[in-house]
């Protein structure tokens, strides 16, 4: 009597994940730094091994860090200002963006080209990106920046990190939204490609990449959520500290004119999320919740509020993270 062919039962397959740094500024940053704590506590592997890590301005910053083996803890204590973090210091990044406020500006406008191509065609102009044309022309600069991403690739990732990593940005002539390192972007240094995202029209000289200038990529969407509706994931984590599910009803007209655009802001979110939801991906987002938003105000440039940003962050993010669950079970 022959033996019976042995059954194999397939391992189940490892979820394919992807992680989405929204921009943010100097406190957003810092924000997202406590929030990734409670992310890595709930994953099954090191954020930085996420199959697919996407970052927007100071986003991309943390997901460069991320994608060349710093951990989150180190992360968190670059945030605090230690010494000890093989990282450039914070008092230099600070240094070149001038602090809570911009270098006066040059007296012209940031790019005659993008409005003269959204007089064109103006159906096809973004709005916002349209209106980031008539900002005048910043002066700072990111030296500090890109010695920090450079210590970053010394650690062994080389020019680029292997694994897959989109550095968002925006085209200042076209208009047209730029992923540095997904498939069909133009070339670009890991260097070049996050001082490119992090160049805010209007703060920051635009940077020139071959023979385009680029800026911050949240001006045309604060985490571009959506392009993942294209990258076959399981699972999208969404850290976007402009956005805000909960928010506070402050009194300063200032504070309310903010939770007016964060909500604006939240709104084209969810329709970003919507699209990825669609393929059958589970996307969670978190942002910041009322405590949150008091402790970052209303200047995100602000550093002096980063060490109380961060450790509200730290606080606020597992309650927060818990409520997201909640709701999305319940459903």
């Amino acid at each position: 009597m022959g033996s019976r062919p042995r059954l194999t039962v397939a391992a189940p397959r490892r979820p394919r994940i992807g992680v989405v740094l929204g921009a943010g500024g100097v406190l957003g940053a810092a924000w997202t730094a406590g929030a990734l704590v409670t992310l890595q506590q709930r994953l099954d592997r090191r954020i930085g091994d996420a199959d697919l890590v996407v970052g927007t301005s100071a986003g991309s910053v943390l997901a460069t860090a991320l994608r060349c083996g710093v951990d989150v803890d180190d992360i968190v204590e670059h945030q605090r200002g230690s010494a000890g973090v093989a990282l450039t210091q914070l008092s230099e990044l600070d240094r070149d963006s001038g602090g809570a406020l911009p270098p006066l500006p040059r007296l012209w406008i940031g790019s005659p080209q993008l409005l003269l191509n959204a007089a064109r065609s103006p159906l096809r102009a973004h709005p916002l990106v349209a209106a980031s044309a008539l900002m005048p022309q910043g002066r700072a600069q990111h030296p500090s920046l890109a010695r920090l991403v450079d210590g970053l690739l010394a650690r062994g990732a080389g020019s680029w990190p292997p694994a897959e990593t989109w550095i968002m940005t925006v085209d200042y002539g076209s208009g047209r939204r730029v992923a540095f390192g997904r498939s069909g972007a133009p070339e670009a240094t890991m260097q070049d490609a996050v001082v490119a995202s992090c160049s805010i029209p209007g703060w920051y000289e635009p940077k020139t990449i071959g023979d385009r200038r680029y800026v911050d990529g949240g001006v045309r969407s604060m985490a571009s959520l959506d392009l993942l509706s294209r990258a076959d994931l399981d699972e999208v984590y969404v850290l976007a500290p402009m956005a805000s599910y909960v928010a506070d009803t402050p009194i300063n007209p200032l504070a309310c004119l903010e939770r007016r655009i964060r909500r604006l802001i939240t709104i084209g979110l969810t329709s970003e999320a919507r699209k990825v939801r669609a393929t059958g991906a589970e996307v969670t987002i978190l942002t910041p919740g009322p405590e949150d938003l008091a402790a970052i105000g209303v200047n995100l440039m602000d550093p002096s509020r980063r060490q109380r940003v961060l450790e509200t962050s730290l606080r606020t993010a597992p309650g927060t993270l818990d409520a997201v669950e909640k709701r999305r079970h319940a459903a």
